[in-house]
């Protein structure tokens, strides 16, 4: 039996692995969905909250991104226990006795890995943020508690050569205190804006500054200052900007993430690296698919003392070690002491090394 030049053998394997994995995925996503109903019942009831929305809405865009989440995980529990199982059944040395060379056994394992990496990248770059702007936006209506928004101290770029500061920010009013704007050209200060607030007019989709100044200069030296009580304003900035949160970044594509990213990089916004390994992530992540089946087959093409359940064990150490190692860089990259591509990739490339290790000694 032939299917796009596999054989029976590759394809009974490719059967255990996704069938073993999808079965497992689906049980922990059961799990996962029983607690956090059990977890938000409250809010639903207090927010009178219609069935379907929770249903259609909030858990049915709840499942891809959780899935995706917890999907290495599963690839190497899979792998693990359905390989041990037939390491223990001695169907392996069967197949090793066979004829059949331990690269060739790992085809059909790297064919199924392949297809879940796609997968995996498909949904963290297309369908997870699609998914993500209904379930957050069901979260921010229901079940989180709109609070005020304070930001202080804020700098940002938001064309070439035009600054703007201010020292808070109110999200209820919309209303930035101690705002200042100003313009370079060729590095030098040409004009300064300052006033006690600027108030977002949502009308008319402009800042209107209040109790302003505006300074212009020629050669550093001070040419003219106007002054007034209101001016409206034409300025590359809006509430949005301000009130963004970091969880707005998984509801955009990965297209969409990368315009964001160049337009906030321009901005001088101080999250950017945060952006970075979020995009940086929707790539590398996938890899792990690839990487945690050759960790996994190695170990378990091994007897051992304990069978399946030792092969199990280990299997969980390195998965949990991998996401410490994932959570460890990411938070590194964020904090700015190491740059985001390098802290998402040194996961993928530590355990790689691993894994090639373990899979050169595994047929001895």
């Amino acid at each position: 039996m032939k299917f796009l030049g596999l054989k029976t053998l590759d394809i009974y394997i490719i059967k255990k692995f996704l069938g073993t994995f999808f079965f497992a995925l689906g049980m922990i996503m059961l799990i996962v969905i029983v607690f956090d109903v059990a977890e938000k019942i409250d809010d639903f009831i207090e927010n009178d909250v219609p069935w379907n929305q929770i249903l259609f809405v909030y858990y049915l865009n709840f499942i891809p991104f959780f899935a995706n989440f917890f999907s290495p995980l599963f690839v190497f529990i899979s792998v693990i226990f359905f390989t041990s199982k037939l390491t223990g059944d001695s169907e392996i040395v069967a197949i090793l006795s066979s004829g059949v060379s331990y690269r060739r056994l790992m085809l059909p394992y790297f064919v199924s890995a392949v297809f879940l990496a796609l997968l995996s990248f498909y949904l963290a770059a297309y369908v997870i943020p699609k998914a993500n702007k209904h379930r957050i936006g069901f979260e921010l209506k229901y079940i989180s508690k709109k609070k005020g928004f304070n930001s202080r101290n804020v700098h940002k770029q938001i064309e070439p050569g035009v600054f703007v500061y201010l020292e808070s920010y109110d999200k209820k009013r919309a209303v930035a205190y101690k705002f200042s704007l100003e313009k370079f050209k060729e590095k030098k200060l040409i004009s300064k804006l300052i006033a006690n607030r600027a108030q977002w007019d949502p009308t008319k989709q402009k800042w209107k500054v209040l109790n302003y100044y505006i300074r212009t200069y020629k050669n550093g030296q001070e040419q003219e200052i106007e002054h007034g009580t209101s001016l409206d304003t034409a300025l590359n900035l809006s509430p949005a900007d301000f009130e963004r949160l970091e969880k707005t970044i998984q509801t955009l594509n990965i297209h969409e993430l990368k315009r964001f990213i160049a337009e906030q990089e321009l901005r001088g916004d101080d999250k950017i690296d945060t952006y970075k390994v979020e995009q940086y992530s929707r790539v590398a992540f996938p890899f792990s698919a690839l990487i945690l089946t050759l960790i996994g087959v190695s170990l378990s093409t091994t007897k051992r003392r304990g069978g399946t359940g030792i092969n199990i064990i280990i299997g969980l150490i390195l998965s949990f070690l991998y996401i410490f190692f994932m959570k460890v860089f990411t938070e590194l990259a964020t904090a700015g002491t190491m740059p985001p591509l390098l802290s998402v990739w040194i996961p993928n490339i530590t355990f790689a090394i691993i894994g090639i290790y373990l899979y050169i000694i595994a047929p001895k």
